[in-house]
């Protein structure tokens, strides 16, 4: 499945955000202009195919602190400056809404407050509808799955995913589900002395890179064993001349260790300085023999010398051969390195009073997009 566009409306400063994806899309943009948002929105359908869309809601602050909150519409007047940005009367009903256009399946959700005011829990979101439809493009005779409130209201906090509905009738809810849910995501790995990838394991087989990189070892050796593991070991050369990788395996457990010109002894993880592990981490990420059908890199570029960026970004063009990939970076060096690949799509962001916007994009690309309507 390959992700075209991801749409979101209503979410913090996304007030109505149509995004175009390509094999690579490289995202960029100044501090505060949007580009976590889009990262934690992309979180956010994940975790409604999981089933805590809710709790993930909740841990960021609740409904209301994530709601755009700015005016409902900004007018000409207001973005000419002629006119204070102000709200007014609301003239359609609170919404946050997440969608994306991919083949063969796209899905949008919609969230809102429960209609049931006499709880204690009046401000959790509740699912207020969802679709999933066949193709690219909205069309209600492409639905294939409508889903609203828990059919009835009675558990509007439950999603489609886990509605428990037939997968004999709706096959596609289960694909849809099993395909989100492998998205990989690499946000900010940790590198301190007790972060997990430091540490020894009990290895198993394992052919994609947890998101916290605690399996690092067996990655490495599924990646010798049964991938490409003389590609690995170049880029490790690529970036630390003369070097490579080995695992040990002593008592079960898996201790990764990295071999160095002129040392009489390898260095292990707990060795590594926080910029070598983490090129280590996001080499063995991109060279994982099962990439996921979209892999999330935000920020990769945190604590790595500036040279070990012309390697990264070959990495990650050689990994966009292979699947969807998506990044958001900040150094001009990998940015320019991602940039020069002919199949790079790169999405700039800026804000607008408060609002995130793709800067260039004209209103006939925004309107591509269709929001499904209950």
């Amino acid at each position: 499945m390959t992700l075209q566009q991801l749409a979101v409306s209503g979410y913090r400063s996304l007030q109505n955000v149509v995004l175009p994806l390509d094999q690579l899309t490289l995202i960029t943009g100044a501090n505060g202009s949007g580009k976590s948002n889009l990262f934690r929105s992309l979180n956010l359908i994940v975790a409604a195919a999981r089933g805590d869309l809710v709790a993930a809601l909740a841990r960021e602050g609740g409904l209301p602190a994530v709601l755009w909150a700015g005016p409902e519409q900004l007018s000409r007047s207001m973005r000419s400056g002629e006119q204070p940005v102000q709200g007014g009367p609301r003239q359609q009903p609170v919404r946050l809404r997440l969608g994306f256009q991919a083949e063969p399946f796209s899905y949008a959700l919609e969230l809102g407050y429960p209609q049931e005011r006499d709880t204690a829990f009046a401000l959790d979101p509740a699912f207020k509808g969802e679709w999933i439809w066949a193709g690219g493009a909205f069309h209600p005779r492409s639905v294939l799955t409508t889903w609203a409130g828990g059919r009835g209201g009675d558990s509007a906090d439950c999603s489609v995913f886990q509605g428990g509905l037939d997968p004999m009738e709706h096959p596609e809810v289960l694909a849809l589900r099993e395909q989100i849910l492998s998205w990989r995501f690499y946000d900010s790995f940790r590198t301190d002395a007790d972060a997990p990838a430091r540490q020894a394991m009990v290895g198993t087989r394992c052919f994609a890179l947890a998101g916290d990189g605690h399996d690092l070892p067996a990655a490495v050796q599924t990646i010798l064993e049964q991938g490409d593991g003389d590609g690995l070991q170049q880029a490790v050369a690529d970036a630390f001349p003369g070097s490579h990788l080995s695992v040990s395996c002593e008592g079960g457990l898996f201790r990764l260790r990295l071999h160095q010109p002129g040392l009489l002894r390898p260095l292990e993880t707990s060795e590594l300085s926080d910029g070598t592990l983490r090129y280590l981490l996001l080499a063995v990420a991109l060279f994982s023999p099962r990439l996921p059908p979209l892999l999330v890199l935000n920020e990769p570029e945190g604590s790595l010398h500036p040279e070990l960026l012309e390697p990264l970004g070959r990495l990650i063009r050689s990994a966009a051969c292979r699947t969807q990939v998506w990044v958001v970076a900040h150094a001009p060096a990998l940015i320019n390195g991602l940039r020069g690949d002919p199949a790079c799509h790169h999405v700039q962001l800026r804000r607008e009073l408060g609002a995130t916007v793709v800067q260039g994009q004209t209103t006939l690309e925004r309107s591509a997009w269709r929001w499904p309507t209950r």
